[in-house]
């Protein structure tokens, strides 16, 4: 699997996993891109179906609901879904 590096200017990691067509996951990444946040990127949906199987297990392993989009946090915690005030707290570290 191979994420989509967007640069930013905060030291913050993220890894977002998300679907092409989620409105929420569009969002997440908008309000990222505002504040300046660098963060990887997977589209779920538009991986080979062997690739798709592993991101999802991942996912799980993170999220036990496998909802979108899963957001993880230098490694050690899982944000899930738009949670606007704490990604914009991200953005003031």
């Amino acid at each position: 699997m191979e994420f989509t590096r967007v640069e930013g200017k905060r030291p913050v990691s993220l890894k977002l996993y998300t679907l092409s067509t989620c409105g929420w996951c569009r969002k997440t990444k908008a309000l990222l891109d505002e504040l300046g946040l660098g963060y990887d990127y997977l589209d779920i949906d538009r991986l080979p179906v062997a690739e798709m199987t592993q991101a999802r297990e991942t996912v799980l392993g993170w999220n036990p609901n496998c909802s979108f989009p899963t957001i993880v946090v230098n490694d050690k915690e899982c944000v899930v879904g738009f949670k606007e005030a704490l990604i914009r707290g991200w953005g003031e570290q």
